[in-house]
């Protein structure tokens, strides 16, 4: 007799952890690819012109958006593209480059490992959702991490450096939160709700950057083709799989992934820069990814005694029914 085994069926939580892996995953390379913001602003793009930068990376990206969703907001969704447009794009980019022009790198990107810190907290004053300690505490560890990698001894500390550097955090902290509060207008695609905030960031950007900074007296081939990574690939490519992973994943979870951008940077020194890691690096960088791992997790509650006996009785209700 010839017996055959059936395959097995995949089960719903095997489906869902695997959509929930595959969803990490993809939002994770938009930070990774933030990630090469520094290297790309200091080897190709013109000196002394961080919110042509900002600009370059937002408009035109935005418009590209634009063109692929043949889509314009309606009714509330104007208001709330511009808010979020601002907090997201509008504000963070130029406050991240006061920050990484009057800080030294490390310190920059410190203030900038606490957002999953501060999104957690707003998830709870916001989103009404319960206090997260696990990834809260993982953030704090993952700030720990990045510290570790990026600060070196000579870490200055101007005031106003500092500032722009919180307030950019802040900025983006409280325009990911608002954009898992508010959603995406149904039928609307990640590219298009990409683009509708670039564009907006990129609009508040024009006048300021006109005016405060003009456009460069030289853009060589060099300059044009970052440009064209920062706008494509770390603008519209990017933005399209964070924000479609904002609406996959928890706001907390996500924030976490963003751990990945100094550490990318960091990598890329190494690799193109020749600068060497120490022992104490090295440990960060494991906390680091330790922290952005362990905050995908959801711990899973222990039921108490209490609850597993009212189980126990209502199944033994059930049975003599």
């Amino acid at each position: 007799m010839t017996t055959t085994t059936s395959p097995p069926v995949p089960t719903a939580s095997s489906t869902v952890a695997g959509g929930r892996l595959g969803a990490t995953l993809s939002t994770a390379l938009a930070p990774a690819v933030w990630g090469t913001t520094y290297l790309v602003t200091t080897a190709f793009l013109p000196a002394d012109h961080p919110m042509f930068a900002a600009l370059m990376r937002s408009l035109p990206a935005g418009i590209i958006g634009l063109l692929i969703a043949r889509r314009l907001p309606v009714g509330s969704w104007w208001w709330k593209i511009f808010v979020l447009g601002t907090l997201n794009i509008g504000l963070f980019f130029p406050l991240l480059f006061v920050a990484a022009g009057r800080l030294p790198g490390g310190v920059a990107a410190t203030l900038g490992a606490a957002q999953p810190i501060l999104v957690t907290v707003l998830a709870v004053i916001v989103l009404g959702e319960r206090l997260s300690k696990w990834r809260l505490g993982w953030g704090v560890v993952g700030v720990v991490g990045v510290g570790m990698v990026v600060l070196g001894p000579g870490a200055g500390f101007d005031p106003i450096g500092i500032l722009a550097g919180i307030a950019g955090t802040a900025a983006m902290g409280t325009g990911v939160v608002l954009v898992k509060r508010w959603g995406r207008p149904p039928g609307v695609s990640a590219v298009g709700f990409a683009g509708w905030q670039l564009s907006a960031g990129g609009l508040v950007l024009l006048v300021p950057t006109l005016v405060l900074e003009g456009v460069p007296a030289s853009i060589d081939l060099a300059g044009i083709g970052g440009y064209l990574w920062l706008g494509l690939i770390g603008g519209i490519l990017a933005y399209t799989l964070w924000f479609r992973g904002l609406g996959r994943l928890p706001v907390t979870a996500t924030a976490l992934l963003g751990l990945l951008s100094p550490l990318v940077a960091a990598s890329l020194g190494v690799v193109f820069a020749g600068e060497r890691l120490t022992l104490i690096q090295i440990a960060g960088f494991g906390l680091a990814l330790a922290a952005l791992a362990c905050g995908q997790l959801s711990p899973s509650r222990r039921r108490g005694p209490a609850t597993s006996v009212t189980a126990g009785r209502a199944s033994a209700s059930a049975n003599t029914r």
